[in-house]
């Protein structure tokens, strides 16, 4: 099998791969729906009130932080998964009957909406550390970029999928189908053989939940990732208001909405697969993504049509999914793992956490001074991000001018990096150990 999908030939993986598939495709078809719904059938045409509707989806994951990563590290993650995928499944398939009987209203929506991110708290910190425990170390990063291809090619059918059920039969429809889907998780979960399973590091010290933020804040690599990351996640992936606010002024219905999303999805899998034929995440190519996100973003703001609109998109997504994609990757793959789902509900609470503080504004941008305009908010933050990845690289002297090439730069990996940890830190974490992140040698920036 290939290097780029080689985490396919462990069993347990290969499993979960294709439940995640089916159940991902369900999980876009109703996050298209619900922006929709609220977009135009609770309100007329609100990019604030979507704003809200997706704060109050991420709040959770930010403010359960502590506990979900706890948790993750705690309890049977297999379990914990079945219990949120049964949950998700019976919220969805009440959003859908209350849709069908006429009976939705906006306040209503948002609590569903607030309900919806408490699961995803639990969820996510446990679905990603989770991939640790099926695939060994060395194929870990691939797995993880394996994984948002996944998550990927489900975004290229799904919104386009939603989009023609909500113009043939309604948005009710979309929420039942999406609760079907739930089904093959559950299957790919029931099938997983439990002693194949990668054996877990378990805590030599008492387990606490402030652990992983004091690990996070004595590596300086993590903390400028976790930056970055926060900062594309708040002001620059607010794609579901970009794309629903974009369609409506290029005179589209939920159709042409549901095919943006799909098309953003075409670069997001090319990222994705991209990401799976390397051999290690670097942090390098975080900060190379954030860039080219910006990029790609001004250059979408102004295009004149809509299908050039839609052209550009590809781009965008090639390029969130390439700096997500790896910094997902890195945190796996250099953190302690007895802290990993800490680590990792952080990671997801930095990164979802900053929607309910973007989102809003964006959306408030968007409706006050056009969609074009919170576009470019998203590129601004996105060369914010890059500048502190850019900045960090120069004051730790990771870059350097080459010593070969008169105006070449290289980018020096192999410099050490030292965790401080307090000496109450639990036992599970060395005191104030000096490692190397496990990477490439120096080699010529690009």
């Amino acid at each position: 099998m290939s290097t780029t999908f080689r985490s396919l030939s462990v069993f347990n993986y290969r499993v979960w791969f294709i439940g995640a598939l089916v159940s991902n495709t369900g999980q876009w078809m109703q996050n298209t729906a619900l922006s929709w719904v609220v977009l135009t059938e609770l309100t007329d045409n609100d990019a604030s009130a979507m704003g809200i509707t997706m704060a109050l989806q991420f709040a959770p994951p930010l403010l359960l932080v502590g506990v979900t990563g706890w948790v993750a590290d705690r309890f049977d993650r297999r379990k914990l998964l079945m219990l949120t995928q049964v949950v998700s499944l019976t919220l969805g398939l009440t959003i859908g009957i209350l849709l069908l009987t006429g009976v939705m209203t906006l306040p209503l929506m948002y609590t569903f909406a607030l309900a919806l991110g408490f699961v995803m708290a639990f969820d996510n910190p446990a679905r990603q550390a989770f991939v640790s425990d099926l695939v060994s170390r060395e194929n870990a990063s691939n797995a993880v970029a394996l994984n948002a291809a996944s998550f990927n090619g489900a975004r290229m059918i799904g919104p386009a999928a939603a989009g023609l059920v909500i113009v043939a039969v309604g948005t009710g429809w979309v929420f039942f189908v999406n609760g079907l889907t739930f089904i093959a998780m559950l299957a790919a979960l029931a099938l997983i053989r439990t002693h194949e399973l990668i054996p877990r590091v378990k805590s030599r010290g008492a387990s606490r939940l402030a652990d992983g933020f004091r690990y996070v804040a004595g590596r300086p690599d993590l903390m400028v990732a976790f930056i970055m990351v926060f900062l594309l996640g708040a002001f620059g992936m607010n794609f579901p208001i970009f794309a629903s606010t974009m369609a409506l002024e290029f005179g589209q219905d939920a159709d042409g909405y549901g095919l943006l999303s799909s098309i953003l999805a075409v670069g997001s899998l090319a990222g994705a697969l991209m990401a799976a034929r390397r051999d290690r995440a670097r942090i390098r190519m975080v900060i190379a993504g954030t860039g080219m996100f910006a990029a790609a973003a001004i250059v979408s703001a102004f295009m004149p049509t809509y299908w050039l609109y839609a052209i550009t998109l590809m781009l965008t997504g090639f390029a969130v999914v390439t700096t997500l994609t790896t910094a997902n990757g890195y945190v796996q793959t250099t953190t302690d793992p007895a802290l990993r789902g800490r680590v990792l509900a952080l990671y997801m609470a930095i990164l979802l956490g900053g929607t309910p503080i973007g989102a809003p504004i964006v959306g408030w941008v968007a409706a006050e001074f056009g969609p074009r305009v919170a576009i470019l908010l998203g590129a601004a933050s996105a060369l914010a991000a890059f500048a502190v990845g850019f900045g960090w690289l120069l004051v730790s002297g990771r870059l350097r001018r080459s010593e070969e090439r008169r105006f070449a730069l290289t980018i020096d990996e192999t410099r050490p990096i030292t965790i401080v940890a307090p000496e109450e830190f639990s036992d599970e974490v060395a005191q104030t150990t000096p490692i190397r992140i496990p990477d490439a040698a120096s080699r010529p920036a690009r």
